[in-house]
């Protein structure tokens, strides 16, 4: 199951805005404000000249551009001192790819003044296409959205797309072919940042099938974090608090969240609604983030450093996402996709955002960073976190369509937004200095 959101219609646009209606909290494009109060920032004048979204998407008012998210994730100081992703490698895996890929990159890069990208795909798997709910196209456009979602970020890292022929539906249904894409990246040493805009719900997982793939996979992911100095990401899901029950894409009436944001040695990301007035840019938690708490696997370590207030909610299970970033389709991140410029979100976009965000870090570091989750527990913990992070206050994730109760965002972690959405320019430094 992809996590994906495009509405290319108007009316898709009114009718999520009319779902997800939440307080909007304020954020900076340097310190963000102490939580419940509003700040006022200094407008960039050169945004109006250079950030423009192609014409055919001006009807989206809040329409959001590269630069845009550079400069509200605190991404553009750091791209002019040099950090651009410069020799690092971001690695996305998808099913089938995008035909058009290559072209729409080109046209994607004038539009918007990046630097052609550095771009590789590799299908090394063989057999025939398997594709049971007949979605390439909608793969395609994945495929699309994760790669300008990290080449926006971080404009000078290359990008391999590592594709399988199998459709990554529900239960295990396509997760071996993808367990050897990830064995792949680690025999072949192709690079340290994994982006993965895909998931299967738990609860199509709870059989021995599932429990013995999810064993298969933790494996690799271990080995991956801690001997190759491999950053996972993940993306939380678009379903708020719930998630498919079967393979039949019906939404469980119950709270679920999905793997592989679940696994513990993954960093998963969930979402915002990110929009920008004169007076700088606000954020909310997206009433479609996936959050929430495993079925399967116990409380990590790390998280074991939030508030004891915060772990009571745990009980003793993994607690997602991690982070959070732009995702809601409402405030339309927009990208280029088989000849036409678009708006999409969904937590498929968040993901390859911060493997964006990973690949400056590693840049600036001058080594992989690996596994970052305890580094960005421990930031939370400290008293810079107000300075690293946007603290999400505002929004909840409940599941209005399936009746499911959500979580609300509050102060610090909670499982709509995780620890919050990132402040690049202090987080990144300070993230390198809490590395071992």
């Amino acid at each position: 199951m992809k996590r994906l959101m495009h509405p290319v219609l108007l009316l898709s646009i009114i009718i999520v805005l009319l779902l997800s209606g939440c307080g909007i909290g304020n954020i900076t494009n340097t310190s963000p404000p102490t939580p419940g109060t509003t700040s006022q920032t200094t407008p960039d004048p050169t945004i109006a000249a250079t950030d423009t979204c192609p014409r055919e998407i001006k009807f989206v008012i809040t329409c959001l551009t590269p630069r845009a998210l550079r400069v509200a994730y605190g991404v553009e100081p750091l791209i002019q001192q040099g950090f651009t992703g410069k020799g690092q490698t971001v690695i996305d895996i998808v099913s089938f790819g995008s035909p058009t890929l290559q072209k729409d990159m080109e046209v994607f890069d004038k539009t918007y003044n990046l630097p052609p990208i550095d771009l590789q795909i590799i299908s090394p798997l063989e057999g025939p296409e398997k594709d049971p709910h007949g979605d390439k196209s909608g793969w395609a456009l994945e495929t699309l959205l994760d790669v300008q979602m990290i080449h926006a970020i971080a404009p000078e890292a290359k990008v391999i797309v590592l594709t399988s022929p199998v459709a990554e539906t529900q239960g295990t249904f396509g997760l071996p072919e993808f367990r050897q894409l990830e064995q792949y990246i680690i025999d072949h040493k192709l690079g340290n940042i994994v982006s993965q805009s895909w998931g299967a719900s738990e609860l199509t997982l709870t059989d021995a099938q599932g429990q013995r793939e999810l064993e298969l996979w933790n494996s690799v992911f271990q080995e991956g974090t801690t001997r190759h100095g491999i950053t996972y990401f993940s993306s939380s899901g678009d379903h708020g608090a719930t998630d498919y029950q079967d393979d039949n894409r019906k939404l469980s009436k119950e709270a679920t969240t999905s793997f592989a944001t679940n696994n513990p040695w993954v960093t998963s990301v969930g979402g915002t609604t990110i929009t920008r007035s004169s007076s700088g840019f606000q954020e909310k938690a997206w009433n479609g983030s996936g959050g929430g708490f495993s079925r399967f696997y116990p409380m990590p370590d790390y998280q074991k450093m939030l508030p004891e207030a915060t772990q009571q909610q745990f009980n003793n299970r993994r607690g997602v996402p991690d982070v959070s970033a732009a995702a809601d389709p409402s405030t339309g991140l927009s990208i280029y996709f088989n000849g036409q410029s678009t708006v999409v979100g969904g937590t498929s976009a968040s993901a390859p955002l911060w493997a964006g965000l990973m690949a400056i870090a590693n840049q600036k570091a001058g080594r992989p960073l690996g596994f970052i989750n305890p580094g960005l527990y421990q930031l939370a913990a400290s008293n810079t976190y107000h300075q690293d992070f946007r603290d999400i206050v505002q929004g909840d994730n409940t599941n209005r369509v399936a009746n499911v109760q959500g979580y609300p965002a509050v102060t610090g972690w909670d499982p709509v937004t995780g620890l919050g959405s990132p402040n690049a320019e202090k987080l990144i430094p300070h993230l390198i200095a809490s590395s071992p």
